[in-house]
């Protein structure tokens, strides 16, 4: 018989809450692309003491990790959410998701890229799952009409990545974002 698997002890309410503001406070200071904030600068912003941060984050790349892990997490729950009148309408509002988590990850990719090794699991495990998370809507959509059959998910995550890194403010980047989603329909029939 197999010796029971010590199970890991809950957290308290206010440890999580702490490790929370934490994930918040560093998601924020690393959206600046021009901040290099420091694990001091989170821990102070955050209103926690610098044991409370390395208690829950013992270095800067298990901050980084987590706050990806998160927004992966968060964009693949968003597929599943629903909510929209159409299955094409699900697919767009995924798509401006997955912009809005890229265009905002791009320097903590970056950064953690740069602080980790090629292989690291946490890094390279986002991909198959925003895949794997999208696809059913993109299948959905195609059932429907909703959006053209001839580009593979793949082909439409590139194509919102590569506008995701167009330089500029919202204004100027969102609009190419909306006139690629518009592109998705089906040609009218003639």
């Amino acid at each position: 018989m197999a010796a029971p698997t010590p199970k890991t002890p809950a957290r308290r309410a206010d440890a999580e809450r702490n490790r929370e503001k934490l994930l918040v406070t560093a998601r924020e200071a690393f959206a600046d692309p021009g901040a290099e904030v420091s694990m001091a600068e989170i821990a102070r912003r955050a209103g926690v003491g610098m044991a409370t941060l390395y208690r829950n984050f013992p270095g800067r790349r298990e901050l980084l990790e987590a706050v990806y892990t998160d927004d992966v997490d968060a964009v693949c729950a968003a597929a599943e959410a629903g909510g929209a009148a159409t299955p094409g309408e699900a697919l767009t509002a995924w798509l401006r998701r997955f912009f809005a988590f890229y265009r905002s990850k791009r320097h903590v990719g970056n950064e953690l890229l740069a602080r980790t090794d090629e292989h690291n699991p946490v890094v390279h495990s986002g991909r198959p799952r925003v895949m794997a998370a999208g696809g059913p809507l993109l299948d959905a959509a195609r059932s429907a009409g909703d959006v053209r059959d001839d580009l593979s998910l793949e082909q439409l995550l590139e194509a919102v990545v590569a506008i995701a890194r167009i330089d500029g403010d919202p204004g100027h980047v969102e609009p190419i974002l909306e006139a690629f989603l518009d592109g998705l329909r089906p040609p009218a029939p003639c």
